[in-house]
């Protein structure tokens, strides 16, 4: 199965669809174009990217509130706070406050 995320315009995640294989497969080989086109056409809607649930590409598995980042192209996850800064080898964010890490209870 492939899983495209659809995009609005600021490249927010506000949706995830999955697709069969074999419709994005040409010669035998994997083309996420061909699935951008294929939900296109579907959906009148054309802002769509690959996602991959294991994250072998783009950091991380897309899901609604997630952002694409052209620069980096992966997903990142909603911020946790305004403190936080973004760990670049992951596209994960890292907390840099101790006060904002979850105490659980003794």
């Amino acid at each position: 199965m492939a899983h495209f995320a659809k995009l609005d315009v600021d490249n927010n995640v506000i949706g995830v669809h999955v697709l069969n294989n074999d419709v994005i497969t040409i010669d035998e080989k994997e083309s996420e174009q061909a699935g951008i086109d294929f939900l296109t056409q579907l959906h009148g809607h054309s802002l769509w990217k690959q996602t991959s649930y294991n994250k072998n590409f783009r950091f991380n598995f897309a899901s609604p509130g997630y952002l694409y980042d052209p620069i980096r192209d992966g997903f990142i996850p909603p911020k946790c706070h305004d403190e936080a800064i973004i760990n670049e080898l992951t596209c994960q964010w890292t907390c840099t406050n101790p006060d904002h890490d979850v105490k659980l209870p003794k």
